[in-house]
């Protein structure tokens, strides 16, 4: 059985991404017809330079900041209300998506910039698959109309963001050590 030590450095570095992630809700870009913010911008980042499980405690920290009533969520929301609420599935989401967008990129050995934007693809999927079921459930819409409100308008800018988060890893590869 082989076990993967978690390192001290790797656990603030975990930390840190979860704050990012806190700030970027802030960090908002008025774009038609949604405003985009940069949450997952740095939930990418983290997975891509800390790997699954630290990138995934990122977000665990981000999501727990939340909860604890610190108002991070998009629109300055807090609160355990909020996992239960239209969004809530989007969040889980960026904790899952974070673990396997980690994973996914560290079975390439020496991951470039397209294996990278596979990932991150990966876990967009991710994010848009549970958040549009739970925003569905709770909202009491179909599934179809959950993807058209929840997802469709959010493309452009997750597009753009997962650009820059490739570009962003490619120049700090090997500069973040966990």
């Amino acid at each position: 059985m082989v076990t993967d030590k978690i390192s001290t450095r790797g656990l603030v570095y975990a930390a840190l991404f979860g704050a990012l992630t806190a700030a970027g809700a802030f960090i908002v870009i008025p774009l038609p017809p949604v405003p985009m913010t940069a949450q997952t911008f740095f939930m990418n980042v983290a997975a891509l330079l800390l790997g699954g499980p630290l990138g995934a405690a990122s977000q665990l920290i981000y999501v727990m900041l939340g909860v604890v009533g610190m108002p991070v969520f998009a629109g300055g929301k807090a609160g355990l209300g909020v996992l239960f609420g239209p969004t809530g599935g989007y969040l889980l989401g960026f904790i899952i998506a974070a673990f396997v967008v980690g994973t996914v990129n560290k079975i390439k050995k020496n991951a470039g910039t397209l294996w990278n934007i596979f990932s991150m693809t990966i876990g967009m999927l991710i994010i848009y698959t549970l958040g549009s079921l739970q925003l569905a459930l709770v909202a009491k819409m179909s599934f179809t109309k959950a993807l058209t409100v929840g997802v469709l308008p959010f493309l452009p800018g997750d597009v753009i963001k997962i650009l820059l988060a490739a570009a962003v890893c490619s120049r700090l590869k090997g500069r973040v050590k966990v």
